[in-house]
């Protein structure tokens, strides 16, 4: 039986943290993603069609494995969970989901390169007609973050939240989130299709040292 590489189980300090706050470096990773504004809850809003098409370029990347000219490096593979960078403009506008700026977000296998994103976005749009110009090839560093498993809705995170500060106030460290650097979530749970209460969630926030 070929192995099939999950990164939740191998890189589980990354997609699989306990439910209490705790300080993690994280380092750079690939992503093909997708820029938005708007209600992730809108039916027709933009959020769902760029989850939609970072699915489609994920699934296309999997089964390369079956062309000819498969990626060099190639390697089986589960597609990693769905992420997301959140802020907005406004710090009052914190509650308001119409006004949030978002990047929706797959991390990209290590064979994945520029010209591997574009040959399957370039599949997507010559064979099912999918027009993917949103979607970008991008790589991230996060660096120093205070992360936490979240277990419920999505409108109680604030108690997770409330959390991660606390534990960044007495760790000697400081909220660091900018324009740079924001608010994250890996989806562990495909909140399309869980019920509410059962939904997983990593919270990460990104933070710096007080010196």
């Amino acid at each position: 039986m070929v192995d099939v590489f999950d990164y939740k189980k191998e890189y589980k300090e990354l997609y699989l943290p306990k439910a209490v706050p705790a300080i993690i470096n994280v380092p750079e990773m690939a992503f093909v993603a997708v820029d938005g504004k708007g209600d992730p809850n809108d039916k027709d809003g933009e959020y769902g069609k760029a989850v939609e098409l970072l699915y489609g370029i994920q699934y296309t990347i999997k089964m390369s494995k079956k062309k000819r000219n498969r990626p060099e490096g190639y390697f089986d593979y589960v597609v990693p969970p769905l992420e997301g960078l959140w802020t907005v403009e406004n710090k009052d506008d914190v509650k308001n989901k119409s006004k949030y700026i978002w990047t929706a977000a797959i991390r990209a296998p290590e064979f994945v390169d520029k010209r591997v994103f574009e040959w399957a976005c370039n599949e997507m749009a010559n064979k099912k007609n999918i027009n993917t110009e949103k979607a970008k090839y991008i790589k991230i560093k996060e660096g120093l973050c205070v992360q936490c498993m979240h277990r419920g809705s999505f409108d109680e995170e604030q108690k997770t939240i409330a959390a991660i500060e606390k534990y960044i106030e007495e760790n000697n460290l400081a909220n660091d989130i900018n324009n740079e650097r924001r608010h994250h979530e890996i989806y562990l749970s495909d909140f399309r299709k869980v019920e509410n209460e059962k939904l997983k969630t990593v919270l990460r926030i990104p933070v710096r040292r007080i010196v």
